[in-house]
């Protein structure tokens, strides 16, 4: 008599459970090279949300380099129904899009290679480039679209809607239509464009009261350090860089953030704040966990991109400068893997911006006005069939929800010219939507 474990009896249900499962049967048939399906669960909308890891060459110009298992999330409603095909730039989340709830569609999200659980066991750091990337997303489209013969609209968003802008570049007949959401393409490894962008938005009150806020932080340093000492023995968190290095990128970082998210000038303490009050603005503007050992361990591979291809800002520092005594030149290369020597090629981030110029019809860019990464963007030429809206004191998470109605409109109209699937406004959709 066999004698089952319980976790060996629940596997034996789930792998008979996927058995009779039609979508599940559909990809085995139909695509080669899957990994494994798993069902995420039910969510409301799909008939069912899954878990696919699909293997992927490390190179796709030499298959002896090996495979690695990619992450994909499929959320199924009707293979008669479009897809959203969701470009992710780091590890993806079980979330739903607002353009699935748009154009009523099935939607595919991916996971950026050497991101997440899509890794693998050794990271080749020469493999991880947008052109390898791309080349993930075109196998999945080719593959998935065996099965889901409707429209396609890909997206994504930040560093996921510079995916996006880069698969539309290389391969612009993946897709009908599609979204990017304040991705950036910065055309050098520190893009001096963002600092005109900080040195210029909002008024010259709030930018001099950020500026005298990042003098009196460096000048209380003795004051500060041992509260962060404290925060990271409180959260267990280690910084190789040490908490003074912490610090002081901490303050450099300060305006961009500030920018970024759009806060409010209010909340900037000035020169008579408390010691507390001035450690706490840097914490809830900035974080200090930004620069400890954890983030730098998950952000590596992002870090190795944006200093080796994908381009990123610098700090604004000459103003504080006589105040640093941990960084000689400020620079996120800092942030970057240490084990190896980053050379930085603009080559394919200038490729991008110029072929769009060509191909980049049928493409919708969304920022918000106050974001130092809209200063980076792509602007498409009045020409071309596509669009560019900019909310008016937007920020990074400015998304079509957050679009006054005239440029919600706008939206919707370039979705229902260019593409045959019905388009559904928005109304009251959750905040929380990404």
């Amino acid at each position: 008599m066999k004698i089952f474990s319980l976790s060996a009896l629940l596997m034996m249900l789930i792998s008979l459970s996927a058995q009779k499962d039609p979508v599940i049967k559909c990809i085995q048939n139909k695509i080669e090279g899957v990994a494994s399906i798993e069902v995420l669960g039910d969510e409301e909308g799909f008939e069912k949300v899954y878990d696919i890891r699909l293997n992927q060459p490390v190179d796709h110009n030499n298959p002896e380099a090996g495979e690695f298992q990619q992450r994909i999330y499929l959320y199924h409603k009707d293979y008669k129904k479009p897809v959203i095909f969701v470009t992710e730039g780091y590890d993806i989340k079980d979330r739903k899009y607002e353009l699935t709830d748009i154009l009523d569609a099935n939607q595919i999200s991916v996971e950026y290679r050497f991101f997440g659980e899509s890794a693998p066991d050794t990271l080749q750091w020469e493999y991880l480039t947008n052109k390898q990337a791309a080349e993930d997303l075109h196998r999945i489209r080719d593959m998935f679209g065996r099965i889901y013969k409707e429209e396609w609209v890909s997206t994504g968003i930040s560093k996921g809607g510079t995916t996006t802008m880069m698969y539309k570049a290389l391969y612009p007949g993946d897709v009908d239509a599609s979204v990017n959401y304040v991705g950036p393409l910065p055309l050098a490894q520190e893009d001096r464009r963002m600092d005109a962008h900080i040195l210029s938005i909002g008024d010259e009150a709030c930018r001099e009261k950020l500026h005298n806020f990042q003098v009196e932080a460096l000048e209380r340093r003795d004051d500060l350090l041992p509260k962060i000492d404290s925060l990271a023995e409180a959260e267990n968190m280690s910084f190789s860089i040490g908490s003074g290095a912490a610090l002081e990128f901490a303050v450099l970082e300060y305006t961009f953030s500030f920018w970024q998210y759009a806060h409010d000038c209010d909340e900037v303490p000035d020169t008579t704040a408390s010691d507390q009050e001035i450690f706490k603005s840097l914490n809830d503007i900035v974080g200090y966990d930004f620069y400890s050992d954890a983030t730098y361990e998950y952000y590596r591979p992002a870090f190795y991109q944006f200093m080796s291809e994908n381009g990123y800002y610098g700090f604004i520092h000459d103003h504080v400068s006589h105040l640093l005594e941990n960084l000689d030149y400020p620079s996120n290369l800092t942030f970057a893997p240490r084990e190896i020597e980053i050379t930085y090629d603009s080559t394919f981030m200038h490729y991008v911006n110029q072929t769009l110029r060509n191909v980049g019809d049928k493409m919708i860019h969304i920022h918000g006005e106050y974001d130092p990464w809209g200063a980076v963007g792509f602007f498409p030429e009045e020409d071309q069939d596509a669009l560019l809206v900019v909310k008016l004191k937007g920020d990074h998470k400015t998304r079509i929800k957050d679009l006054d109605e005239g440029d919600k409109e706008l939206v919707y109209n370039k979705l229902s010219e260019w593409l045959e699937a019905e388009v559904h406004p928005l109304g009251d959709v959750k905040a929380s939507q990404p």
